[in-house]
């Protein structure tokens, strides 16, 4: 066997011992999701659209939250790394997981009263008042979501960070069944719960958050590893420690919002075109996002692995994990276009009434731009990961603004509107700017990376003076 394929499948092992039980506890996680948007199709299309509508809006504001305390994870493996090299890092990891706790209380207050103002304020954009409407009380019950789900982002950090994720997984995935059953009760109702119908979903889903944070904290307790180096006391929290995470997180805040804003005002374009449209964008970009997890577990599998090897002075061992990550992508995302192209309407079925025409016709056209798409998508998000673990936060929150918002919303627009191709035409722009981030990314990631070696050298003095 050549070296060079001996040294990848190495690489990849090793990167898979981390990046598979993530993916596998982000697509466990995205499992909610997708059953709670079975679950609305099954209300009725209208149902779906106002959901899918609310979901679009809590996704934006969770996402941004996560992308403040995503930080963490990269902070606390450096710091773990520097402890294996006989350095103090013990107290470094116990203030980081003060920080992150803080700061994801802030953003999650926050994030629950903008999440109800913009529920007011989204007819204003063109929605149908009817679906607006419909939406407003399923937000009003996801709101209150959003402080546990954050709080358990923080602890998640945490632990993989150590390279401990195996809680993720398990408790993700009895968070699966609960949610399930939690729906059900509170859409349809019982003896003791009244029928609450699509807002019960949201409800369910804020439950859940709750239960998988409480799960997650006590597990990390009983871990000999984790619980001397868990503290809920914020107050204690290093104002320095305090800055240097939101100077980071800020930006991945920025350049998650920046790309989940793009799809949410994709998806309010789409909803221009009436409901069976948004209906057929939802349940597509629904399939997108489930995939589009494998990508985050090896983003961040790749991300920590850059810290630290950085900080253990591996620079050759951090360049290759870009290829290695690389790779591993583009043959689960081969596997995946060959399933959309051959068997549309048979991956579509769950989500999408077949008696409804209009909306499958419409879902089975883009499931083949769909195809192409998540190439770039997941490439994009593997970078932005590479550029993290080289502290380069700012980076990628600039690519994403020219690639999203200078070329990909102008192009969605002209494929759309002007060139008459609508829904299709939409997704065709929304094609081209994850396109164009992903190499720009990539680019970054090079230039970057070629200055390697100086910047290493000048972190090991800083540390040193320190």
């Amino acid at each position: 066997m050549p070296p060079t394929l001996t040294r990848l499948l190495t690489d990849g092992r090793a990167l898979a011992a981390l990046a598979v039980p993530l993916a596998l506890t982000q697509l466990a996680q995205v499992a909610l999701t997708t059953t709670d948007t079975v679950m609305m199709g099954l209300i009725s299309t209208e149902a779906l659209a106002a959901g899918g509508l609310a979901m679009v809006i809590f996704n934006q504001l969770r996402t941004m939250g996560v992308g403040l305390v995503t930080a963490v994870g990269n902070q606390v493996a450096a710091a773990d790394a520097r402890t294996e090299k006989g350095e103090s890092g013990r107290e470094d990891v116990r203030d980081l997981v003060r920080a992150s706790l803080l700061l994801a209380t802030l953003a999650g207050a926050v994030g629950a009263v903008l999440m109800v103002l913009i529920g007011h304020a989204v007819i204003w954009l063109g929605q149908d008042p009817d679906i607006v409407r419909t939406a407003k009380p399923v937000l009003y019950a996801l709101a209150p979501g959003l402080l546990p789900c954050l709080w358990f982002q923080a602890i998640r950090q945490f632990t993989v960070g150590l390279r401990r994720p195996q809680a993720l997984l398990r408790i993700t995935l009895a968070s699966i069944a609960v949610n399930v059953g939690l729906n059900w009760v509170l859409i349809h109702g019982t003896w003791v719960v009244p029928k609450l119908g699509l807002p019960g979903i949201g409800l369910a889903t804020t439950s859940v958050y709750a239960l998988s944070f409480l799960a997650l904290y006590v597990s990390a307790r009983r871990d000999p590893q984790l619980a001397p180096l868990l503290s809920l006391s914020v107050w204690k929290t290093r104002p320095a420690t305090l800055r240097r995470l939101a100077g980071l997180g800020a930006p991945i805040a920025a350049t998650y919002g920046s790309e989940a804003g793009f799809f949410s005002v994709v998806a309010l374009l789409v909803g221009s075109f009436g409901t069976a449209a948004l209906a057929a964008h939802t349940a597509v970009n629904q399939l997108v996002y489930i995939v589009f997890q494998i990508a985050v577990g090896l983003s961040h599998a790749a991300s920590l692995g850059v810290s630290r090897e950085l900080a253990l002075g591996n620079m050759a061992a951090a360049r290759r994990l870009r290829t290695t990550a690389l790779a591993c992508a583009a043959g689960v995302m081969t596997v995946v276009a060959v399933v959309y192209v051959t068997v549309p309407r048979l991956v579509l079925a769950p989500f999408l009434d077949s008696h409804d025409g209009q909306a499958m016709d419409t879902a089975v056209k883009l499931l083949l731009v769909a195809a192409v798409l998540q190439f770039f998508d997941c490439t994009q998000n593997i970078g932005v990961g590479l550029l993290r673990g080289l502290d380069d936060t700012k980076g990628g929150f600039r690519v994403t603004l020219v690639g999203y918002w200078l070329v990909g919303l102008p192009a969605a627009a002209l494929f759309g509107f002007a060139a008459g191709l609508d829904t299709f035409g939409i997704w065709l722009g929304l094609l081209t700017g994850l396109a164009i981030t992903a190499l720009l990314l990539l680019r970054r990631f090079q230039q970057r990376v070629d200055r390697l070696p100086s910047e290493v050298t000048a972190r090991a003095s800083m540390g040193a003076r320190t």
